[in-house]
Order: structure tokens, then C-alpha cells, then sequence
């Protein structure tokens, strides 16, 4: 009996918790250079993410590789010149909302997610900044921030140097879904 009233309560913890996940699948990325030369625009939008609504913890996670350029060199040289992508798949960001958001109620928050942002194989303390909007009980999330390449040991020739930004700004925004614990068969 006792063993079955401990199984019974772990379902139930289990059960609340997949209530306050919050998955995207979909998130958009994008990344802009803005050098003297030529500016350089690229987005993905296979970035995936989950939100935990009753403690704050955010993952965030984007293949480089799903970047898409306007010019087909542009991806060629960035997945294989400055981001190394077959040796470093993925930009990872896991840290906490710092803010608590009411996501029963509509409304925009300004919140900070502090973390450790992985890129390049460099992994970074970094809080960043962000807005988290509720509407029709729909989670959203959008942030804008700078990634300084130095930081992530990506190097930039010099004969580069007016082409590529030493600094470049990331955008992301992401729609979530209620997380569905769908039982196996």
C-alpha cells in the first residue's frame, strides 16, 4: 500500500509539472552583421525550446547549420570557416527567467534569463534581456542581443575585418504550445 501511494503522488508531481511546460519547436533566429563593407542576414527557424512557467528555467537550442543566407557562400564559409558546425552543432542557451510571469493573465513582461549561453563551443555567464507576452493564453517570447565573436573564440581574419562585425545581433522569438504528456502504447 505504501508503495503504491508513493507511485501514485510521483504521477501526480509528474502530471503537474508537464501542466507548467511550455514547448516551441519552431523558434525564429536571426543574425545580423552590420560591418562597412556588407551587411550579412541570416535566420533559422528550427529552434527549439522548453519553458518551465512554475520555476523559470528556459532551454534554448538552434543547429547552425539551419541558417539560411542570401548568398549560398555566406552559409558555406560561416558553418565551415568561423563556426566550425560539423565540430560544434549547436548554439545552447539553459538558464531561469529571474521574473515570475503570470501566464494565466494576458499581458507583456519585461523579463531577464540569466544563464549559460554555448556557442562555439564557448560556454558564457550572460543575462539577457527579453519581453514575455501572454494573449488568449497563448506564450510568447522575444529578445534581442548582442554576441560579441571574440567571446566564443570566433575568429575573424583580418583581411575579413571590414565584412564581418566583431559583434553580432541575434533576434529571437518563439510561440509555445501547452506541453502534451501523451502516453506511450
Amino acid at each position: 500500500m505504501k508503495y503504491i501511494c508513493i507511485v501514485l503522488l510521483s504521477l501526480l508531481n509528474i502530471n503537474q509539472i508537464a501542466q507548467d511546460l511550455y514547448t516551441c519547436k519552431n523558434a525564429r533566429i536571426t543574425l545580423f552583421s552590420g560591418a562597412l563593407i556588407e551587411d550579412i542576414n541570416a535566420a533559422s527557424s528550427a529552434g527549439i525550446s522548453v519553458y518551465n512557467a512554475a520555476t523559470g528555467e528556459l532551454d534554448f537550442s538552434v543547429a547552425i547549420s539551419t541558417f539560411q543566407f542570401e548568398k549560398a557562400f555566406m552559409r558555406q564559409h560561416f558553418n565551415s570557416d568561423y563556426m566550425e558546425s560539423d565540430k560544434y552543432p549547436r548554439a545552447i542557451f539553459k538558464g531561469k527567467i529571474q521574473e515570475h510571469a503570470d501566464i494565466t493573465q494576458d499581458g507583456t513582461y519585461s523579463v531577464n534569463a540569466t544563464g549559460d549561453l554555448t556557442v562555439h563551443g564557448v560556454t558564457q555567464k550572460r543575462t539577457i534581456q527579453g519581453k514575455l507576452t501572454v494573449k488568449n493564453g497563448i506564450v510568447s517570447m522575444a529578445s534581442e542581443f548582442m554576441v560579441k565573436c571574440a567571446d566564443h573564440h570566433i575568429d575573424i581574419p583580418q583581411i575579413l575585418f571590414y565584412h564581418i562585425a566583431e559583434r553580432i545581433k541575434i533576434t529571437v522569438s518563439a510561440t509555445y504550445s501547452p506541453y502534451k504528456n501523451v502516453p506511450s502504447k
